[in-house]
């Protein structure tokens, strides 16, 4: 699931260099430390019949956040380069010169699966809680279950739009703290 997420998010962001191993790495850690957690907790027995979909839930949430990110990023920055090059002469670091559009390109990235997360039950009807609802469990806890998957997609999306940046900005700069100029230069 990983290296498929991985490739097709890094196909989003066919710019940034290397962005389907970046992105399949963000994928996995988001993945595997929110997974952890879960299991750590027992939200959710160890075995394939909840693992394989819990997971696959996270895995594909990921991948489109992660994929917007890196792409806004790099769009971003190559459309304020004067900006970000202006800072780095002034001696900032990478990160201080690139603070906003990283900030900018989260916003725009986990918008989607945050707005989703506020409207979940109200617009749309989940299915999982509609297929516990439906096989004779309690609205109650068909209700609990949906709001334990939502914290999880949005804590395996955040997880890895973040680790998508942490890995993306040294392939934007080169050793001397200058903009990777052929990166930016590719349409």
């Amino acid at each position: 699931m990983v290296s498929v997420a991985g490739y097709t998010a890094g196909q989003r962001a066919k710019h940034v260099p290397h962005g389907k191993y970046i992105a399949g790495a963000s994928i996995l850690v988001g993945t595997a430390i929110t997974m952890f957690l879960l299991v750590l907790l027992n939200v959710f027995p160890f075995t394939p019949q909840y693992i394989i979909p819990v997971a696959g839930m996270m895995v594909g949430n990921a991948m489109t956040v992660t994929g917007v990110t890196m792409k806004r990023l790099r769009d971003d920055i190559r459309t304020q380069m004067s900006l970000v090059e202006t800072a780095l002469a002034l001696g900032a670091t990478p990160r201080q010169a690139t603070l906003e559009q990283v900030k900018r390109s989260l916003v725009i990235a986990l918008s989607p699966v945050i707005d989703n997360t506020k409207t979940v039950g109200l617009i749309s009807l989940p299915g999982a809680m509609t297929g516990l609802i439906m096989g004779g469990a309690s609205p109650v806890e068909a209700i609990q279950l949906q709001i334990v998957v939502m914290n999880m997609l949005i804590g395996a999306s955040t997880m890895s739009s973040i680790m998508s940046t942490y890995f993306c900005w040294p392939n934007f700069f080169t050793k001397a703290y200058q903009l990777e100029t052929k990166v930016f230069s590719i349409e």
